[in-house]
């Protein structure tokens, strides 16, 4: 988000010198504080789910090109007015516009999720606070793999959307300080500071961009969030700054088609862009360059009619209180979602017009009141302390509602039965005094293939890592193929491996079906290419395992189906596959995929320890969406797996399971419990 002086122009400037045509008296740019208001409500519409606007996230590099213009234009002013910058001025300037307003919103979130989250997701999320008062909550979210357009998760954070603070601050930290050790070089010595300003900017931008585009293609999730794909976008801002005087003697014809152009490809990116391409990369170029072109159809003298259009009253008001509202409309929509269950749409729009009450109260209470307070614009140390005082304030309130969750103790590895449990016919468990894996850790027990890399996820590779378990030179050779339904039985797999002797190799990426089907281009290629290797390795077994939920939607004939339609092609395409391994003459498992469950399972057993019925589910499980079983009926020699009876007995599925957690999240066996299935699995697969 943005939150800078809009004062571009100086007021004591000669009529003669040519001055924005958007500017009023004071220089203050109305066009850009218009398109703030513009940026705004496309996110506030992404967010919100609204159709054609799956894309709106635009705004926000819409909102990193604009800070870096406003805030590197103050700094220049400052260095033309004294000949220096004065680094606590400018800290000061900060603290007291971002700080106050931030910590408030903060607090509300740590409160709100002490009273209505599940003690691990209040764990969770007061962590998430602590790092976005620190302003690194973006590497936080990289860290930990957070998808950010995953916002009908259950468990989506209401502190996500402080990434884009976190990229900002983590800049302007620095930046200053850069321009503060050029100044030092250069100025002092007589030389103009402003190629060396160029060459930090061109240097850093570049390399910056050029590490966008190349990571974008290898971790979508983390590439978003990142600070380095982010700061040239930043820096576009700050060359513009450098670039353009207070205004252009500009035909009213080429501001206008600039400006109109710039609008245009903003909204065709808003449109376009959907939340499965590799991002920010290349494609932040049209946002971005869009914006820069918005930014210079505004500094013409002449104003044109688009540059008007942002000029009118309802995009500076929104303009005017993006900031709060920006803080205020993610977290309404998260504790919606909890209290009421997952919105529609137009609750979605309600909701998001209603966080309007605590952003107009908290912007003019709080964030006005610090803005212009003239006792901290005239004592920047005490600005400084207030600034440090909030960030104090969040961090401890952060840590006081962490400590306070109730957690379960971590049981031993001899505790943990799990599996055998239901094997030797032992009564379902109704409480626990310890659980493994440890609950506040629960998304993360993936097992040894997921931390030691063999499992794709979230980037372009077309071929999986040479990754061999058991014993190597083995000629019992066996294959772990699938989605990351195939990686969830790893654990159970790597055990069977050391006991078998077998040479095992792991052959799994989340989201890409096995499926032969056109889905997606990165997807489609690691398929081929994992077939390809296992017509090479030629084992003895191979065991599949696939997701089945909605999420696979393929394409036919350009067309992208829903995912019932798309239902007989998956079936088809599987089908395709095991006839293809079994070419290979390998034995063919296919271990069918298990219930969904309703809600966040070990948020749900931090919260009843004691009674772990209330954590239990009925398993429902589509039969019309089931086309890994489907395939395996119709390919000769392909043996069908169903874990079902073992993990929903009694047609109830628990959480809990001989002191082992069952589901690391909704959809995902944890590594623990998988591990104790080993046995059941074994002897369900062919002797080799």
């Amino acid at each position: 988000m943005v939150r800078g002086d809009l004062m571009v122009a100086d007021s004591s400037q000669k009529a003669t010198t040519p001055v924005s045509g958007a500017a009023t008296a004071e220089g203050f740019r109305r066009d850009i504080q218009g398109v703030r208001g513009f940026a705004l409500v496309l996110v506030l519409a992404c967010h919100a789910g609204i159709p054609l606007a799956e894309g709106g996230f635009v705004g926000l590099d819409i909102f990193f090109v604009l800070s870096g213009f406003l805030i590197t234009g103050l700094i220049l002013k400052e260095v033309q007015r004294t000949g220096g910058v004065s680094l606590l001025r400018f800290y000061a300037r900060r603290a007291r516009r971002l700080l106050p307003l931030a910590v408030t919103v903060l607090a509300v979130i740590l409160v709100l999720a002490a009273v209505l989250f599940t003690p691990i997701r209040a764990y969770e999320t007061s962590w998430d606070a602590v790092a976005a008062a620190l302003y690194v909550v973006n590497w936080r979210y990289v860290v930990e793999a957070v998808d950010y357009f995953a916002f009908e998760d259950p468990d989506v954070s209401p502190v996500q959307h402080y990434w884009s603070l976190s990229v900002e601050e983590q800049f302007y930290l620095l930046w200053p300080l850069l321009i503060f050790v050029a100044i030092a070089l250069f100025a002092r010595n007589g030389r103009s500071v402003r190629p060396a300003l160029w060459g930090l900017v061109a240097t850093i931008g570049l390399g910056s961009l050029a590490y966008s585009i190349w990571y974008s293609a290898v971790d979508i999730q983390a590439a978003y969030f990142s600070s380095l794909t982010r700061v040239w976008e930043i820096l576009v801002g700050c060359a513009l700054a450098l670039a353009l005087p207070a205004g252009l003697r500009m035909p009213r014809l080429l501001s206008g088609a600039l400006a109109a152009g710039g609008l245009a490809v903003l909204v065709w990116a808003t449109v376009a862009f959907t939340n499965d391409v590799p991002y920010p990369g290349w494609r932040a170029l049209a946002p971005t360059l869009a914006t820069a072109a918005i930014i210079v159809a505004g500094t013409a003298a002449v104003r044109s009619r688009p540059i008007a259009l942002l000029c009118v009253a309802p995009l500076q008001y929104l303009g005017k209180i993006s900031y709060a509202w920006y803080l205020w409309h993610w977290p309404a929509l998260v504790f919606a979602a909890t209290v009421w269950g997952p919105l529609t749409m137009a609750q979605n729009i309600v909701v998001t017009l209603a966080a309007w009450v605590p952003t107009i109260v908290t912007h003019h209470l709080i964030e006005e009141r610090y803005r212009h307070s003239r006792t901290l614009a005239r004592r920047p140390r005490r600005a400084i302390a207030v600034g440090l005082g909030c960030t104090a304030s969040a961090t401890a309130l952060g840590l006081v509602v962490a400590g306070a969750q109730n957690t379960v103790p971590v049981a031993k590895g001899s505790e943990v039965e799990g599996a055998k449990a239901i094997e030797q016919g032992e009564l379902l468990q109704t409480s626990a005094t310890a659980i493994r894996p440890d609950l506040r850790e629960a998304e993360e027990d993936r097992g040894p293939m997921f931390d030691d890399g063999c499992h794709l996820k979230n980037d372009a590779r077309d071929t999986s890592p040479e990754c061999v378990y058991g014993e190597p030179g083995s000629k019992r050779r066996v294959v772990l193929f699938g989605d990351s339904h195939g990686l969830q039985y790893a654990p159970a797999m790597l055990k069977l491996a050391k006991r078998r002797s077998w040479r095992l190799v792991s052959l799994t990426r989340g989201g890409c079906t096995p499926a032969d089907v056109a889905y997606r281009p990165g997807c489609d290629r690691w398929r081929e290419s994992s077939m390809r290797r296992i017509e090479r390795e030629r084992p003895r077994l191979v065991v599949l395992s696939t997701g089945t939920g909605n999420r696979y939607d393929v394409k036919v004939d350009g067309e992208r189906l829903d995912r019932e339609a798309s239902e007989p092609y998956l079936a088809a395409g599987l089908t395709r596959t095991l006839r293809r391994l079994r070419a290979t003459g390998a034995k063919v498992v296919v271990i069918r995929d298990q219930a969904r469950a309703p809600f966040n399972v070990a948020a749900c057993v931090s919260d009843h320890v004691d009674d772990l019925a209330e954590c239990s589910f009925r398993p429902k499980r589509s039969s019309k969406l089931a086309h890994d079983a489907k395939a395996a009926r119709r390919v000769r020699g392909v043996k069908l797996v169903d874990p079902l009876k073992l993990l929903c007995p009694d047609d109830r599925c628990p959480a809990v399971i001989g002191n082992a957690l069952v589901y690391r999240n909704t959809y995902h066996l944890s590594a623990t419990f998988a591990e104790t299935m080993a046995p059941w699995l074994g002897r369900r697969l062919p002797r080799l």
